[in-house]
């Protein structure tokens, strides 16, 4: 059995102070002092007899003007935490419809007589705001407002004014650029922004390979171009690394493969992925940076097998690369940078996720002329003689 737990008056002193000066609830206190409740309540309780009550004694004279002067402080504290309140939230010099835009929104917490006469303001004014019809163009903003949070929160709190405003196109609501960007200002909805990229050395004894690309991220067709890299994710079972195939003509990520190792045969994967996925062209070519994996003589078996020709672009030079680079900082800003994987396996789900569902299929693509990349792709298809 715990022994008694004993308090001195000093501590029982302060509890009760806490609650009774404080405006603390004898709940919130006893969980804060690690007290059982009942017996911080015998406290108050306690103290509340042995004060003296100094109001039984006056005249009825003196209770009314004592009411008063009550009320008068309670004016004056609730005058003092709106005008805080204002200064905090406006600026220093106010127009006449902020002023009552600020009322308006505080009348719930404040009587309206009273925060007028605080601002300086009239009261007939005020209602005469607040009684105007609203005029279309303050409509048509709130709805443009509902629209942009929208599609801000589909895209993942990664869209700039450029991606909301051609999503706003497709779904036929016009809007300039400019309009779309103050209004997201506004709403305070800012875009999240990548992470520094930690670089990891290459080879420098790799095998010779031309670079077929030459940073000409462009191709008349799916199948003929396609660029791949690896990166690392973070679980708390350790990392786990991913490997990817992009399509240059459409942006799609066209094969890709995760696992807990760096060895070539996670590239191998992505290539097998990718050569299921779409029609390579004999022609085909697959450029990458000067890593390990891509150097292998395992990997370069795999790729003739699949009839590719390998390209790698300079050491140490990541523009050489640039496609592949930029898709790894989208997938990093969009979905990784923001998560906490228990294990691989809820990262390799999550982002089976993003390439499948939101990037392939929903992330409207600046460099398509805000289509995406199945769009593309599809679009490619629907070109072509029937089988």
């Amino acid at each position: 059995m715990s022994p008694r737990r004993r308090f001195s008056p000093e501590f029982k002193a302060e509890a009760v102070r806490m609650v009774v000066e404080g405006g603390v609830s004898v709940a919130a206190a006893a969980r804060q002092l690690d007290l059982v409740e009942q017996t911080l309540r015998n406290w108050v309780e306690k103290h509340n007899e042995a004060r003296p009550r100094p109001v039984d004694s006056l005249t009825d004279g003196e209770r009314v003007r004592l009411r008063e002067l009550e009320r008068e402080v309670a004016e004056l504290r609730m005058k003092n935490e709106f005008l805080g309140k204002s200064r905090r939230l406006l600026r220093p010099r106010l127009s006449v419809t902020e002023t009552y835009e600020f009322i308006d929104g505080e009348k719930g917490n404040y009587p309206v007589i009273a925060m007028c006469d605080w601002m300086g303001v009239s009261r007939s004014g005020f209602y005469e705001w607040r009684n105007k019809p609203v005029s279309a163009t303050v409509e048509r903003r709130e709805g443009l407002k509902r629209e942009i949070t929208r599609i801000f929160a589909e895209s993942r709190r990664t869209y700039g004014y450029r991606r909301v405003h051609a999503a706003l196109a497709r779904q036929g609501t016009q809007a300039g650029p400019e309009l779309v960007r103050a209004l997201m200002r506004e709403l305070g909805l800012v875009p999240r922004q990548p992470r520094p990229r930690p670089r990891i050395a290459a080879d420098r004894n790799a095998a010779e390979v031309p670079d077929l690309i030459n940073r000409d991220f462009t191709a008349d067709a799916p199948g003929h171009k396609l660029v791949g890299d690896i990166t690392y994710v973070p679980t708390r079972e350790g990392w786990l690394y991913l490997a990817t195939v992009i399509d240059i003509a459409t942006r799609k990520v066209v094969g890709w493969a995760t696992a807990d190792h760096l060895r070539a045969s996670l590239a191998c994967d992505a290539i097998t992925a990718a050569a299921r996925n779409i029609r390579l062209a004999d022609t085909a070519v697959f450029h990458s940076d000067r890593g390990t994996q891509y150097t292998s003589t395992e990997f370069h078996t795999h790729l003739r097998r699949h009839r590719i020709t390998p390209s790698m672009g300079r050491t140490g030079v990541c523009w050489d690369n640039a496609l592949a680079e930029s898709f790894f900082a989208a997938l990093k800003n969009e979905l990784v940078h923001h998560a906490d994987f228990p294990t691989q396996h809820h990262a390799h789900q999550a982002i089976s996720a993003y390439i499948e569902l939101f990037y392939n299929h929903t992330r409207l693509h600046s460099t398509l002329g805000y289509i995406t990349p199945n769009e593309a792709h599809n679009r490619y298809l629907a070109t072509q003689p029937a089988a």
